[in-house]
């Protein structure tokens, strides 16, 4: 434990890790050097709908934290692992709902949020005096994955996702901005993929365009099936949709294949993100009967901790009918008949596109 009214950037670090946090760092740099690769990707129009990402103070914020918190000296980054086998029926069924396995329990925003203010009192107990501060956990204009780079938590897969040497890239990213002048941590410089292209090849629907001319990665986020399943509010394109497969929320692909996740990445010890028994391989059926049966307000209250409220009833029963067609099977056709008359317009398209994609053998 901390002794009171003694605080450094190892002391902070082993509070963090006292929480359960498996990595943390600290970060001083105010200013962020990934600015313009942000703008250029917004410009491409890579972001989709995603429109919130463009908001100009937000911008704004992305490139200096002290827009953020205007007494911001040093933030303390921390990564929280959700490692998880697959489900218990084997991944190949297409007749499974195949949810990502950070959605499988608690929403994480909510159990890093928790976890983050219970460091932040901890800091002010062993600072002796409060601590200003703000905590973010993937819901502000923070660039995290940059921030955990320079904590020292990892560098930027092709996969755009930040991998680790020794624990692979299931980890969630969360970050403690504070009025503490605590030293910073060594950053991490090294790229380790090398002329590793597994992520690249492996993305069903080509979302992840290798790197730039800097060495950013770079998505496509309009293809990529996490944001079509989650953040696409409307209709997703017929072109796509055969690509999705059966996930039906999310998408793991280009992190299963990653050679440091098949290498290091050990099953979280985390109690919250263990997989609600009822979202872990759920026949679509089943889960397509049930969405059936909820009203919006009811999806809400019954995943109301979980990731999956983000899609909402409507989208979530939308990826559902996609995920039916694709599986193809006759059997499928009296849930989808009951969807096709669903009183969502969006989910009677794809219903539609599903038994006609049945029908066509």
């Amino acid at each position: 434990m901390v002794d009171n009214r003694s605080l450094d950037t190892p002391a902070a670090i082993a509070q963090a890790r006292a929480l359960g946090f498996e990595m943390a760092g600290v970060v001083t740099r105010r200013r962020s050097r990934h600015t313009a690769h942000f703008r250029k990707w917004l410009e491409s129009g890579l972001h989709g709908t995603m429109a919130y990402l463009a908001r100009p103070e937000a911008l704004q914020r992305r490139g200096d934290i002290h827009l953020t918190l205007d007494t911001f000296r040093s933030a303390l980054v921390v990564a929280h692992s959700y490692a998880a086998p697959h489900p218990s029926t084997p991944p190949g069924d297409p007749s499974r709902a195949i949810i990502a396995r950070y959605a499988r329990g608690r929403d994480y925003h909510h159990v890093i949020a928790e976890r983050l203010d219970e460091l932040g009192r901890g800091l002010e107990r062993a600072a002796g005096r409060p601590v200003q501060r703000r905590t973010y956990v993937d819901t502000g204009p923070i660039l995290e994955r940059e921030l955990a780079a320079l904590a020292g938590l990892g560098w930027f897969g092709r996969n755009t996702m930040l991998i680790h040497p020794r624990r692979g890239s299931y980890f969630f990213i969360g970050v403690l901005l504070t009025d503490l002048p605590l030293a910073a941590s060594a950053p991490f410089r090294e790229d380790h993929c090398g002329t590793c292209r597994r992520c690249i090849d492996a993305c069903p629907t080509g979302a992840l365009l290798g790197r730039d001319d800097s060495g950013a990665p770079v998505m496509d986020a309009t293809r990529c099936i996490s944001y079509l399943t989650i953040e696409l509010r409307g209709a997703i394109p017929e072109k796509l949709r055969p690509a999705i497969g059966n996930r039906v929320f999310g998408c793991d692909i280009c992190q299963e294949v990653c050679p440091w996740n098949e290498k290091f990445a050990a099953p979280t010890a985390e109690p919250a993100y263990a997989p609600r028994s009822d979202l872990d391989g759920p026949t679509l059926i089943d889960l397509a009967t049930r969405l059936l049966e909820m009203s919006g307000k009811a999806f809400m209250r019954e995943f109301a901790d979980s990731p999956l409220s983000r899609a909402r009833r409507n989208g979530l029963l939308r990826n559902v009918c996609v995920a039916l067609g694709n599986w193809g099977a006759p059997e499928a056709g009296p849930v989808l008949e009951r969807a096709a008359h669903d009183h969502s317009a969006l989910v009677r398209e794809h219903a539609e596109w599903a038994l006609a994609r049945i029908q066509a053998g």
